[in-house]
């Protein structure tokens, strides 16, 4: 679903949608971006604390299409000053050497295109949430990187659908049949007088 969508964006805004994707950055976090945030020789990004929304500063490491993102705009930050002239844009994500302010029309065409309408940009936050918790990113490193900064916020994030559940069910039943001598377990020795 979210390659429907990438797909229909222009250029630069399908970059700052990847990487929204894969971080789960808000969306002035990505925008703010400046180059001297990004440390390419170490292969990281630095959110400033006065960018985050959660005043703490975050270091996301930038890795297989995370880094391929930073790539593409480190390669496209020249840009055209009059005829003659060229300049470099301080800003990651740049329209003609200035920061990208507003995305929303293009967001919009590209889910209508996409035939998804009514996603949120906000939905790519929720959806990096879900990414890392599929792939087994602990929680603490998972809101280390979105900047969730409670439990109970990170913890509405985290979708769980009819697929996750089904999931579920069919790992425990492919664990139980794993170990068919398994037994009841029986309820805690001072819960007793609960039954």
């Amino acid at each position: 679903m979210f390659e429907r969508i990438a797909k229909e964006l222009p250029e630069p805004v399908d970059d700052v949608v990847r990487f929204a994707y894969m971080s789960g950055w808000r969306k002035n976090e990505v925008l703010s971006l400046i180059w001297s945030d990004v440390d390419r020789e170490g292969h990281r990004v630095t959110l400033r604390r006065e960018l985050s929304k959660n005043g703490e500063p975050r270091v996301l490491p930038l890795t297989g299409a995370l880094l391929e993102v930073i790539e593409r705009r480190w390669r496209s930050r020249e840009y055209k000053v009059g005829k003659k002239d060229t300049a470099l844009a301080p800003f990651v994500f740049h329209r003609g050497g200035h920061r990208i302010v507003d995305i929303r029309k293009a967001w919009k065409a590209a889910c209508e295109a996409a035939g998804l309408t009514g996603l949120l940009f906000h939905d790519l936050r929720r959806s990096a949430v879900r990414n890392m918790d599929r792939a087994g990113v602990s929680q603490p490193v998972a809101m280390s990187i979105t900047g969730h900064k409670t439990v109970s916020v990170y913890q509405r994030y985290r979708i769980v659908n009819e697929d996750d559940r089904r999931e579920a069910s069919e790992r425990t039943l492919a664990s139980l049949k794993a170990a068919p001598s398994s037994n009841v377990t029986p309820i805690q020795e001072g819960r007793e007088g609960q039954r």
